[in-house]
């Protein structure tokens, strides 16, 4: 073989093993089926189309999978499939698992003090509550503390965080705190040399065929963690799905499973009204859900709702103030509608669902949530 011809053999060579390297990150859609063939009639799917339209203000996208397909899926206008959207607090079920996949590779664990990862920036004479704040607390929101840190432009936020008041022993009182999701995401890039985002990149987000994740940063260049992730509905899915298969994604194991275990458990109790999802517990980053699920959720209704014993996930995005409302649809029209055994066709109720879907639209008038840093102005909330 001439040098010419070896090089271009070499070449093509290169640019197959290129391509096959380059496929196996390259995650496509979830696959598609019908309602009926995976056991939802495509009837009750609609009449809860119907009714999250009427009671929920606004939704903007939805997705439903059973069995591993995506059975339904819907946008209001100009919602599209393809538009990334705010996911608000439901980022941090994502800074969770960057913990969990930096724990199993050996960089950290969840029993660590906070104060190990941040000696220059703790207070000259720690609390000795502080001093026992581990990441076990900040994953399960038990930090101590008796209110939330404020960020501002003025402080870094790390020394903000661990310059305010721990009024509690960590581990004994939940208390709802995105700075501590934002120390997660510290952490990580503390002892990954990476930021969150840039870190789940080849470790999450490109096996699972999410394109173009974005993430807020601090002004010291780290991922918010606990909100700014920005995401199309269908991955959110797709995260969704992660979970209920325990971490595992076409035959590899991407996030441990005693971790999947460990994250959506009930880790703290955080309420006892039974007709509340806000009240059925936490756990490391994942809210506890009525009816035997866990979901990872942000503010003005966006969901990642898994309900392992349906072999379901329920994508939702939103923009709503009632998210107990929201997820009561869910609970009313989609949770009885799963059944064991696949249903026959039905060509007519899957065509009214169709025409349904394509008819919908966002009210006239209303906007989508903002997504802003803390202290500037509309900062969007935490929660």
């Amino acid at each position: 073989m001439n040098p010419l011809n070896r090089l271009a053999h070499r070449s093509a060579l290169f640019l197959v093993v290129f391509a096959c390297a380059a496929s196996a990150f390259a995650a496509g859609p979830l696959p598609r089926a019908t309602p009926e063939s995976q056991g939802v009639s495509s009837a009750a799917i609609r009449a809860y189309i119907e009714a999250a339209d009427a009671g929920v203000d606004t939704m903007h996208g939805f997705v439903l999978v059973r069995h591993g397909k995506v059975i339904a899926e819907a946008w209001w206008k100009p919602q599209t499939a393809e538009t990334p959207h705010v996911m608000h607090s439901l980022s941090k079920s994502f800074t969770s698992t960057a913990v969990g996949l930096a724990v199993a590779e050996g960089k950290l664990s969840i029993d660590d003090p906070v104060l190990k990862f941040f000696p220059d920036d703790a207070p000259a004479k720690p609390s000795k509550n502080l001093q026992s704040m581990r990441v076990r607390d900040l994953l399960m929101m038990s930090t101590g503390h008796q209110t939330e840190p404020k960020f501002t432009a003025d402080e870094p936020w790390v020394k903000t965080f661990l310059n305010h008041p721990v009024e509690f022993k960590p581990g004994t009182h939940f208390l709802y705190n995105s700075p501590g999701t934002y120390m997660c995401s510290a952490i990580v890039q503390k002892v990954t040399g990476q930021t969150v985002l840039e870190y789940l990149k080849p470790r999450l987000f490109e096996p699972l065929g999410i394109a173009n994740p974005t993430w807020l940063s601090s002004p010291q260049g780290v991922s918010t963690g606990g909100w700014g992730l920005m995401i199309r509905t269908e991955d959110v899915a797709k995260f969704g799905q992660l979970y209920l298969q325990k971490g595992k994604w076409e035959g590899k194991q991407l996030v441990p499973e005693k971790w999947v275990e460990m994250a959506t458990a009930r880790q703290t109790s955080n309420g006892s009204d039974p007709t509340r999802d806000w009240d059925q517990g936490y756990g490391f980053q994942f809210w506890r859900c009525r009816h035997g699920a866990f979901r990872g959720d942000g503010a003005f209704g966006q969901f990642c709702v898994v309900m392992p014993e349906q072999d379901a996930v329920v994508a939702i995005t939103a923009d709503t103030k009632d998210m107990q409302a929201e997820l009561n649809v869910v609970w009313d029209k989609l949770l009885p509608a799963f059944g064991k055994e696949p249903l026959p066709e039905n060509p007519e109720e899957q065509a009214k669902l169709k025409d349904l879907i394509a008819k919908l639209a966002v009210r006239e008038g209303h906007k989508d949530n903002v997504l802003r840093l803390p202290g500037t102005p509309a900062t969007q909330p935490a929660k």
